[in-house]
């Protein structure tokens, strides 16, 4: 039993629906239901009666939801008390792909930064920290979903994508002419699906629809060669370097740029949160996003 199921046993408690509690969670409403059978196995009683219309907490479930808030609290409030005695404060930091590299060289002494070793994409990410898992995270987010998060971000880094295609021509192509992949696992690929929708109503990009998980790894590769023109190339890169029939161009007309936000849960004003957050966003700037020939999808946080 971890902390975490017992969050999203309170997520659905509160909201009495599988999916406005993965909503709100941002997480896949299956993996939801079953992180909540897991739970019911290890504590050997049924939390909810469930069909297909209505969700309602059990006897046993509506005993246990104010314990189980106390239990978070006094967790919440055992890791701050351990934080004072140590006399530096432990923080857990997710990301999705991509960290600031200097980011030990910038952390503060006043906290101890664990780098949490669950790798995942920006949405659960961004609810990890909602409910309480991390302190902090590196990802993507929109306007929308800080809001609904309860989450503040701030700016801590920019990618510009670029295409990847067959041949040798190595110019810069315009976006217009690409192809942008959308993977239908949308547990997995929930945030760029969003950005590659938007990107390709905004651009003129062509939006073509894949199931085999090929936005990154070989499988790309194999859907550049068969795509036709070039192909945008996510943020979370591809490990291997390309191979010898494929070339990198960049992107123009628009410029493509994906944002990396540092974002924690609003009214949290501890003082390592604090430290850290403004020890890797002070002095970033804009990196260039509010260029005249710059692409932001709606709803970016840094969107003028």
């Amino acid at each position: 039993m971890e902390l975490r199921h017992l969050r999203y046993f309170v997520a659905v408690a509160e909201e009495l629906n599988f999916g406005r509690a993965a909503r709100r969670l941002l997480i896949a409403g299956p993996s939801l239901s079953q992180q909540i059978k897991a739970l019911e196995r290890d504590l050997g009683v049924r939390l909810f009666d469930r069909d297909r219309r209505s969700v309602a907490l059990t006897p046993a479930g509506a005993a246990l939801l104010p314990d189980i808030r106390d239990l978070l609290d006094r967790a919440d409030d055992l890791r701050s008390r351990a934080a004072r005695l140590s006399g530096s404060e432990p923080l857990r930091l997710g990301y999705v792909n991509w960290l600031p590299p200097d980011l030990a060289a910038r952390t503060p002494a006043s906290a101890q930064v664990h780098v949490d070793a669950w790798v995942a994409p920006s949405h659960l990410q961004a609810a990890r920290v909602a409910d309480g898992s991390l302190d902090l995270a590196v990802c993507w987010v929109r306007t929308a979903d800080l809001d609904r998060l309860g989450l503040d971000a701030r700016l801590v880094g920019v990618e510009r994508l670029y295409a990847v295609a067959t041949g040798r021509d190595t110019g810069a192509v315009q976006a217009r002419d690409t192809v942008v992949l959308i993977d239908d696992d949308a547990a997995a690929w929930s945030s760029w699906n969003v950005y590659a929708e938007e990107l390709a109503r905004a651009t003129g990009a062509r939006p073509v629809r894949i199931s085999d998980g090929g936005v990154t790894g070989a499988a790309f590769f194999d859907h550049v060669r068969r795509a036709g023109r070039p192909v945008v190339n996510s943020p979370k890169g591809q490990a291997a370097p390309l191979p010898p029939d494929l070339v990198r161009r960049p992107l123009i007309a628009p410029e493509i740029c994906w944002t990396w936000s540092l974002v924690r849960r609003r009214g949290d004003a501890r003082a390592a949160v604090l430290a850290v957050a403004d020890a890797l966003t002070d002095g970033v700037g804009d990196l260039g996003i509010h260029a005249p020939d710059v692409w932001l999808p709606d709803g970016d946080p840094y969107k003028r």
